[in-house]
């Protein structure tokens, strides 16, 4: 028995897909509240668990919601997890034991942020396991002052993901990845060669889907496509600006 729970496992960790398209059928409370239960007994910061997870899925909120996703397909699923950072809960701890909290800091943000980005990889991969489709949307910290607005944060609480979660309505798109050796560097940092370079991005610009990206968006190729079309300079520095701004620490 094990044998077979182990091939299962091993299948989605090699065939795992995000889903944006879900279907119209509601996700019980009680499976959501074993997946989150389950997911907090992830890896946290000092154990000090800085993360809350605010679930939307009233329609009016989900819309709201959406639109500040920019109105992505997954943004449509029948519920929203905004994954947050948050050293609300454990300063006021701290205060009413009285302890120094000193945790307004760019420092705390960093393991807050950690803590919230682990605790939604364990969010996915449990939800998956259990038959459900999920999405990951990094828009939210694009938007995160008006998420933080929409959804009443306090200070020292930050949107940093969300997750679109619900029951598949397709079998979502097989994607490609960078080969092992792109990624895996022995004992200190390999640095490549330029011909190197090209090489561990092939697999990337030859995969169909992408090829298709380069010739809708009229450029010479697949890095032009992320630069200058999907992620570009004026953007980044735009919404850079936006969440330092905010941040102010």
């Amino acid at each position: 028995m094990g044998n077979n729970v182990d091939k299962n496992v091993n299948d989605y960790f090699s065939k795992r897909r995000s889903i944006r398209r879900f279907e119209d059928r509601e996700v019980e409370s009680q499976l959501l509240d074993s997946i989150l239960l389950e997911a907090s007994k992830a890896p946290t910061c000092g154990n000090m668990q800085l993360y809350s997870v605010v679930v939307t899925r009233g329609k009016k909120e989900r819309d709201e919601l959406s639109a500040l996703h920019f109105n992505q397909p997954a943004s449509k699923a029948p519920v929203l997890l905004t994954i947050c950072a948050d050293f609300a809960r454990f300063t006021r701890w701290c205060e009413l034991r009285n302890a120094d909290a000193g945790y307004d800091n760019f420092l705390s943000f960093t393991s807050a942020f950690a803590d919230a980005m682990i605790l939604a990889q364990q969010i996915t991969t449990i939800a998956e396991l259990k038959g459900l489709g999920t999405c990951y949307l990094g828009t939210a910290i694009y938007n995160a002052p008006e998420i933080s607005r929409l959804l009443k944060l306090p200070k020292l609480v930050m949107p940093v993901a969300c997750l679109a979660i619900g029951w598949p309505a397709e079998e979502g798109v097989e994607t490609e990845r960078l080969p092992l050796n792109a990624f895996v560097h022995e004992e200190t940092y390999r640095e490549d060669s330029d011909e190197e370079i090209l090489e561990l991005f092939k697999t990337k610009e030859e995969y169909p889907a992408n090829q298709k990206f380069v010739e809708e968006n009229a450029k010479q190729n697949l890095a032009q496509v992320f630069a200058e079309v999907r992620y570009p300079r004026e953007m980044n520095e735009e919404f850079s600006e936006k969440l330092l701004r905010w941040l102010d620490f």
